[in-house]
């Protein structure tokens, strides 16, 4: 399968979403901050350095933009969670990703990363309410699969699937940025979300 998000090319920062460019077609990237988001999202478009890593959890604080093609871009959005910023900090950010997730039309779908050994914590099921609330589609990657058995990982993905059965719009896969498991499945599932139109 081509990987056309190989193409992608940092497009733009920006402190608010409607700093970004209108209409077009975007998937937006999302987690706790120690969740490997960035590694996520250099692994999908095999690059080293597209999306900036860090030792320090909570270094992306702005909205980063990645254009693949015209009018298509992935989103790499603040982590939340586990920063060491103030809590005035993280309530803005938690403002600006709920109205993110409500109000951006070119949003096409939310992947959101967590860590395996610690799925589900409160924020992240808060984000997937979120986006369930706003008719996005969903897509729940549990990175860091290398770190754990086999047999772990499966059990800890049927039990997220469960949780989430009733609804449609939510998938799940394993996924490591390490090793590359789940490259393939998760470039399924994007183009899937770019296909879709969410229900505004």
């Amino acid at each position: 399968m081509e990987n056309r998000y190989r193409k992608a090319q940092f497009l733009q920062s920006a402190s608010h979403f409607n700093q970004l460019p209108p209409g077009g077609a975007e998937v937006a990237f999302v987690g706790r901050s120690n969740a490997g988001k960035s590694s996520v999202l250099n692994a999908l478009t095999q690059q080293k350095d597209l999306a900036k890593t860090s030792k320090t959890p909570g270094r992306t604080q702005l909205i980063n933009a990645f254009s693949f093609l015209p009018q298509e871009w992935l989103i790499d959005l603040p982590g939340y969670g586990y920063a060491k910023v103030p809590v005035s900090v993280k309530q803005k950010w938690q403002a600006m990703l709920h109205q993110y997730l409500e109000e951006r039309d070119a949003l096409k779908g939310l992947v959101v990363i967590m860590d395996i050994r610690h799925p589900l914590m409160e924020l992240d099921e808060m984000m997937i309410a979120w986006a369930i609330q706003s008719n996005l589609q969903v897509h729940l990657l549990l990175n860091k699969a290398d770190k754990v058995s086999k047999s772990e990982a499966n059990q800890t993905l049927f039990k997220v699937q469960k949780k989430y059965e009733h609804f449609q719009q939510v998938s799940a896969q394993l996924f490591s940025a390490l090793n590359g498991l789940g490259l393939k499945t998760l470039i399924v599932q994007m183009e899937k979300m770019f296909e879709k139109t969410p229900v505004r």
